[in-house]
């Protein structure tokens, strides 16, 4: 059972443009998928369960069906493209796959250092765009910023949190060899080059109580 809250716009989220160093296709795709989800699972932000991808026909937009995969193997297993696939709405033979998004498991740290398994803990989607791919990470939880949605400070759980998140996005930069974008900020927060960026504090060292939106 999930013990964070989470919000229901990102707090913060990267995107790479990956037109100019990957070629276009499902395969392509779902090797930078396998490069990313290499270097969030080590540093234990995702452990893959199950590809979710949604289905869209040239010129004519989203059919409206959704597909789930279980993974078994590495993302870039040469047999994985075939069952992506092979599980193509029988009434758009045409279809073809959208947004890859990577679902599965992270691992965070509370205050007193205890290790706790989250689904979501990050999002990763990737593209099969006709230019060639592009890739988005994002996060919903409060632990990688300085204060908690409440506006309480939290330095023992941004401590245990926020670097991993910084180590795992320079380590993608150097994987990808791209710098992201910043994605837009949000009601919950923005993203930094290296993480959630932190708002100035009121007068009494709170932050903005942000549960009324949660």
């Amino acid at each position: 059972m999930s013990q964070l809250k989470r919000a229901p716009k990102k707090c913060g989220s990267w995107f790479w443009d990956l037109e100019d160093i990957a070629p276009p296709g499902l395969e392509s795709a779902l090797a930078v998928a396998a490069k990313m989800t290499a270097v969030l699972q080590k540093f234990d932000l995702l452990s893959p369960v199950k590809l979710e991808y949604s289905w869209s026909v040239l010129d004519s937009g989203f059919t409206g069906v959704m597909s789930t995969l279980f993974v078994f193997t590495p993302l870039d297993d040469p047999g994985l493209p075939g069952k992506v696939l092979g599980s193509r709405p029988a009434a758009f033979p045409e279809a073809e796959v959208d947004d890859l998004h990577v679902v599965g498991w992270g691992t965070w740290f509370d205050g007193g250092g205890k290790a706790h398994k989250e689904p979501r803990l990050v999002d990763l989607a990737v593209s099969t765009a006709p230019f060639g791919p592009t890739a988005t990470l994002a996060v919903h939880h409060d632990i990688w910023s300085w204060f908690d949605f409440s506006g309480r400070p939290h330095p023992e759980v941004h401590r245990r949190n926020a670097p991993r998140l910084e180590a795992a996005l320079r380590e993608l930069n150097s994987t990808l060899g791209v710098t992201p974008e910043l994605g837009d900020p949000t009601y919950f927060g923005g993203a930094t080059e290296w993480g959630i960026g932190t708002p100035d504090a009121f007068e009494d060292g709170m932050g903005a109580d942000l549960t009324d939106k949660l």
